[in-house]
């Protein structure tokens, strides 16, 4: 039996760091700029942020107890 990360956490953990590296962009570029962050570039962050998370998951086992 394969034990990997279930759909669901692998989903939920993904959104998660969408999330948060869309804040974090929109942190810095207020920062940087004392403007707004346009959401089609929080949206690409976001994006491009959980492709290596994905793939990360999908790596990982759970730990056996």
């Amino acid at each position: 039996m394969s034990l990997l990360l279930p759909f669901w956490q692998r989903l939920l953990i993904t959104i998660a760091a969408m999330l948060l590296a869309s804040f974090l962009a929109g942190l810095v570029w207020s920062w940087l700029f004392g403007a707004e962050l346009p959401s089609y570039i929080a949206g690409l962050v976001g994006g491009l942020a959980a492709l290596p998370v994905w793939d990360f998951l999908r790596r990982i086992r759970p730990s056996e107890k």
